[in-house]
């Protein structure tokens, strides 16, 4: 990786004939062009750091990680120790979100960012060797995450049927069969009644008040679409002007408070934990396909309480249910231990 930039900076791949570094890289390399591409814009936002160096020559980084958070290095150096003590404890999918921020307060100019990845926007379809067919969409967030809002509805109408027949299949293969359905659904009659919104379904836009009304971020702020990205104020305003919008104010009605005596939770709640929680509540997961979990059982106490609720994906939400595996004490992102485990709430001493 650290050796990637040299290759173009000799020129050698223009002698060979290949169309840029990134391809002469990947020939001589075996792999691909996009890892390749990857390996040199790494390399060069790495160039002068000190401490990503001395990390990826240890091994205290590997390539995915040094790829995942070169960029918001380059735009924030003073990123640089935070990120990489950062990936010591996350996974790639967090560290890459974590990078994604990084790179968003740093930009100071997000609208033009936007409309580079606009401009940028792509579907590639190609064959691999066994002959199954892949069909990769790339693009701004805002446009990509009603697609994925359309789409959930359909991943557990077809994972519920699926159930009823006892069969068992991954999420991935029903969120297949959900694509292709979509593809195939008529529209619906224009004098067809509008269908109520589901909450379990609404998109998040997460984005401080002050930043709204002054129409970009400033140091700190949030301007992002829970679980997908970063955006731009002005997008973010497009999106609020087309939507059904619930207001979290966290300085008002402290919706954490809300006590519901039955099973489920109430759109208010449901909220809430979407807020505090867009992702599995396992701090080693990036699943945002979750169901709401009683941390202490329903039967226990017959109450539903925002705190304690927690959003689990469906085979970590299993493996609570059916094999004994909890999270350890407290709220928000925590580590998801196994029975045997000393952390686990059953082995904890009494108070």
């Amino acid at each position: 990786t650290l050796l990637a930039a040299r290759v173009e900076e000799a020129g050698a791949w223009e002698r060979a004939g290949a169309r840029s570094a990134a391809e002469h890289l990947a020939k001589l390399g075996g792999t691909t062009t996009g890892a390749a591409r990857r390996s040199l814009e790494t390399s060069k936002n790495v160039a002068g750091l000190a401490q990503m160096t001395d990390a990826l020559r240890g091994g205290v980084l590997s390539t995915a990680q040094a790829n995942a958070i070169g960029g918001a290095v380059a735009a924030d150096p003073s990123a640089e120790n935070r990120l990489i003590a950062f990936a010591a404890s996350t996974n790639v999918a967090e560290l890459r979100e974590e990078a994604l921020r990084v790179k968003a307060a740093a930009d100071a100019d997000p609208d033009a960012t936007h409309t580079r990845l606009h401009a940028q926007r792509a579907l590639r379809a190609y064959t691999d060797g066994e002959g199954m067919r892949h069909v990769h969409v790339s693009g701004p967030p805002d446009r990509l995450s009603p697609f994925e809002t359309a789409l959930e509805p359909l991943v557990d109408q077809i994972f519920t049927a699926a159930r009823t027949q006892n069969e068992r299949e991954p999420r991935a293969a029903y969120a297949f069969d959900a694509f292709t359905r979509l593809c195939d659904r008529n529209e619906a009659p224009a004098s067809a009644p509008p269908r109520r919104v589901q909450p379990r379904y609404l998109g998040l836009v997460r984005v401080d008040l002050e930043a709204l009304t002054r129409g970009e971020t400033q140091g700190d702020e949030t301007c992002e679409i829970a679980g997908v990205g970063p955006v731009p104020v002005r997008i973010a305003r497009q999106l609020l002007g087309e939507s059904i919008l619930k207001l979290v104010i966290t300085r008002g009605v402290d919706v954490v408070n809300v006590v519901h005596l039955g099973r489920g939770p109430t759109a208010s709640q449901r909220i809430a934990v979407l807020w505090t929680s867009p992702k599995c509540a396992n701090q080693a997961c990036s699943g945002t396909f979750t169901q709401i979990d009683h941390n202490v059982p329903w039967a226990a106490d017959r109450r539903t309480v925002v705190a304690n609720l927690d959003p689990l994906c469906t085979h970590d939400h299993d493996l609570k249910t059916n094999h004994g595996w909890s999270l350890v004490h407290g709220n928000g992102r925590r580590a998801f231990v196994g029975p045997t485990d000393s952390r686990h709430p059953r082995n904890r001493p009494p108070p």
